[in-house]
């Protein structure tokens, strides 16, 4: 990736102003053209393997939109259309978060089996990133309450140095 697609990506978020003090705004996309692609497009094309690849393709956005806090991933969940991420709980390696919002509901209601592992594949990278601990997110749908739960998870073990992280994003 040029410097210059990395640059423009940085001036997106930054002029989001996408952080936890402010107030973020309700996303302008249209809620049709949204669960076209994510819940109706998306499944099509991958059929069976919708969830892992977009877990990873949730993982590759957090790289390209690298965020500087933990909190700063709830303005970066409303600014992206996905609904209101909630942390539940910290504890030494394990967070757990809570997403919900209306948009959560309609995708519940309207497609019972949406996927909701780009967001779970988005918070793990951007953890991942911030804890240079290699994490993973689990993800329970709970579709009568209209919400998703995450609980990210790393191990103090699982060290990402600067060069196991270069290896590792080569692929």
């Amino acid at each position: 990736m040029s410097n210059q697609q990395t640059e423009t990506q940085q001036e997106i978020v930054e002029s989001e102003e996408i952080n936890q003090t402010d107030t973020p705004q309700a996303p302008t996309t249209p809620y049709f053209g949204y669960s076209l692609l994510r819940d109706v497009l998306i499944p099509e094309l991958l059929s069976n393997d919708t969830n892992e690849i977009s877990y990873w393709a949730g993982k590759r956005l957090a790289r390209k939109f690298p965020l500087s806090s933990i909190e700063e991933i709830s303005g970066f969940f409303v600014k992206a259309g996905w609904g209101q991420l909630t942390i539940l709980k910290t504890e030494k390696y394990n967070i757990e978060m809570e997403l919900t919002g209306e948009v959560v509901k309609r995708r519940f209601t309207e497609y019972p089996n949406s996927s909701f592992h780009l967001e779970a594949g988005f918070v793990a990278e951007q953890v991942q990133q911030l804890k240079n601990r290699l994490t993973e997110t689990y993800l329970t749908n709970k579709e009568k309450a209209h919400k998703v739960l995450f609980s990210v998870q790393w191990d103090k073990k699982d060290i990402i140095t600067p060069e196991t992280r270069t290896e590792r994003y080569k692929k």
